[in-house]
């Protein structure tokens, strides 16, 4: 039985229904991410489910005694108190949207034991914050304040919890953690996200918003993808069909006189339900159709930093650093919050000079910079001040462009487009702080978070532009799969300010990372042994080395069987194979031309990396066969 269930919902500001006789069921346990494009109405829609707005009609039936809380986009911009405040109140209060959750709708009563067992939960839920619960909860960071208000929201122990985007602004760590929080909930979790590698480990069902309606999915996100994507085409097949139809129709009804004389009137009442048909159809919000304005050709080199260091307040951010970004690389940035991301951006671009070591900028660079918090938008102007100043036509790549037309590719109409900018939704926001950045001319792009709030189709688009840019780029991002489509390496901000530098995109840098804690937990086992070892005594030495003896000899005793003695035999070949290989995809890479391809980049480092795995295991088989003996 479902603990809610929408009937017909229809919400109209004016034009097409914002939600169009919406329908749907949400079971105990289900953890659901809704999806749908920037404006399509997702956080309306939640606003709906607990009771905060109005709709025009249609019902929605909850369980008896439900209660169901949200986390909201947008971090309040002040509220007092410690962070245990923030989150016991969560567990006390209702109906507190500005706190950023709400607590029971339904009005039920919090009597004594009930807010007991609250508070302990409340109390668990902070102490898996690992946050301060004394500190004030407006000084902390953006990302920490997620996490508090995500516990607020949990603290009431909800039957049915409501995330609006609550990866925004967290760091990977962060969301990692998020993601193992939300899969053990035993409540039923609806939420929005843009963030595909978290949907990925979360969602068992996908709501997608499309239209005015909701259809259910009752499959993972990958699945999800697959099926939506054969609808969609049916759908267009379909559509081209019933226009194919509608246009034969409409040659019939105007013949001549002869024909109207022996018009078929049922045929004439079809044709007019067809019309109708016809002018309610809604299309699928189109793509935003970038393009990267490029300047000329920067020299080869874009930065070099030499032991590079730089702290705050006496904390390494950056410590001992070098490096060298070379023109066309696309690196990633990543690390927790307040790690010094945007510090180690600024030191690249000599914004900020370093404590100790030494930076050196190359020739002919024009950066266009995305800030995370947006300030290069001018709130007094409208969209189309904001890109010309005023001016009727901007020149994109040489081609002369008016700014309605160049900001309708970025899914901006005319009206909106003479609107102000404090009318503008996160996501769109984003878009147009996008357009600005791409109208100007550019061979090094950086961007800082530039993820927040975008949809996953507008993520796909930039993130394809990126492997295309012809220049340099640079972002700081917590999406994984966003760095996975373009990156060709990771700086990532580690312990003590120490920066990694690893090959290829986040997946890369995570699985290198798990190999060196791998080696670090071995070297320690081994340090211990060893140290156990020497305190043991001499005799207890001296039985170790007679097993090892003893363990020697029957190695050497033993002998290769017939197919082990054919495969030591080829070994050799195969490594001599292997190393040639390898030399000649590492000399392809270090061509010239190879620099602007960003995907044959990846294609040889993808080969290289394989072929350098498989030669590992050749030459450990070698070894074990060579003890075996002839």
């Amino acid at each position: 039985m479902p603990i809610l269930s929408a009937q017909n919902i229809t919400l109209r500001f004016g034009g097409p229904p914002l939600l169009d006789n919406v329908s749907f069921d949400i079971e105990a346990g289900d953890r659901i991410c809704l999806v749908g494009r920037n404006g399509e109405g997702k956080s309306t829609l939640l606003k709906i489910l607990t009771g905060e707005m109005e709709y025009n009609s249609g019902d929605i039936v909850k369980k008896s005694g439900l209660k169901v809380s949200r986390m909201v986009q947008e971090i309040p911009a002040h509220m007092e108190g410690t962070v245990r405040d923030v989150v016991m109140g969560g567990a006390s209060l209702a109906g507190d949207t500005n706190a950023g959750a709400t607590g029971p709708v339904n009005g039920a009563a919090i009597n004594g034991a009930d807010s007991e067992i609250r508070n302990a939960h409340a109390e668990a839920i902070l102490g898996k914050t690992g946050i301060d619960p004394d500190a004030q909860f407006d000084s902390l960071s953006g990302g920490q304040k997620r996490r508090v208000l995500f516990a607020r929201a949990v603290a009431s122990d909800p039957d049915l919890l409501l995330l609006d985007e609550p990866t925004n602004h967290l760091d990977i760590p962060a969301i990692q953690w998020l993601e193992g929080i939300v899969t053990r909930l035993e409540c039923a979790v609806l939420f929005v996200s843009h963030d595909r590698a978290f949907v990925r480990r979360t969602a068992t069902r996908i709501f997608e918003l499309d239209r005015g309606r909701v259809r259910g999915w009752d499959f993972p996100y990958d699945k999800f993808v697959q099926f939506r994507d054969q609808a969609l085409a049916e759908e267009e097949k379909a559509n081209a069909l019933f226009d194919k139809r509608l246009a034969e129709e409409e040659v019939w009804i105007r013949k001549g006189i002869q024909a109207r004389r022996t018009r078929n009137e049922g045929r004439v009442r079809a044709l007019i339900c067809m019309r109708e048909e016809r002018a309610a159809r809604r299309t699928r919000t189109g793509n935003v159709n970038m393009q990267i304005t490029e300047a000329e050709r920067s020299g080869r080199m874009v930065a070099r930093l030499t032991d590079v260091s730089y702290s705050y307040d006496g904390a390494p951010l950056i410590s001992h650093f070098t490096t060298e970004v070379s023109r066309g690389d696309r690196i990633g940035i990543v690390g927790p919050n307040g790690s010094g991301k945007t510090t180690l951006l600024r030191l690249i671009l000599g914004e900020l000079a370093p404590e100790s070591g030494e930076v050196r900028l190359g020739s002919n660079l024009q950066v266009a910079y995305f800030d995370q918090m947006r300030e290069g938008l001018r709130e007094d102007k409208s969209l189309v001040e904001n890109i010309a100043d005023g001016q009727a036509y901007i020149t994109i790549n040489g081609v002369r462009k008016h700014v309605l037309s160049y900001l309708q590719n970025f899914l901006f109409s005319a009206e909106r487009a003479r609107g102000p900018i404090s009318a503008l939704s996160g996501g769109e926001r984003a878009r147009l702080m996008l357009a600005c950045l791409f109208s100007h001319p550019s061979n090094v792009l950086v961007l800082d978070e530039p993820t927040n709030d975008l949809d996953m189709e507008t993520l796909d688009l930039l993130a394809d532009l990126l492997a295309e840019y012809n220049g340099t780029v640079i972002a700081v991002s917590h999406d994984r799969a966003f760095l996975d489509s373009f990156a060709t390496g990771i700086f990532a901000i580690e312990e003590d300010g120490n920066v990694f530098e690893a090959t290829g995109g986040y997946t890369d840098y995570e699985n290198n990372r798990k190999v060196r804690d791998k080696e670090a937990a071995n070297a320690a086992r081994i340090a211990e042994e060893k140290a156990i070892s020497q305190r043991s005594g001499a005799s207890v030495n001296q039985q170790t080395a007679q097993n090892t003896q003893n363990s020697q000899n029957q190695a050497k005793k033993k002998k290769r069987s017939y197919n082990e003695e054919r495969e030591y035999a080829a070994l050799p070949d195969k490594i001599e194979k292997l190393e040639a290989e390898i030399a000649d995809f590492q000399a392809e890479l270090a061509k010239p031309e190879v620099y602007t391809d960003a995907k044959r980049i990846v294609e040889l480092q993808k080969e290289i990396s394989d072929r350098e795995s498989e030669l590992e295991k050749a030459y450990e088989r070698y070894e074990e066969l060579d003890l075996l003996g002839g």
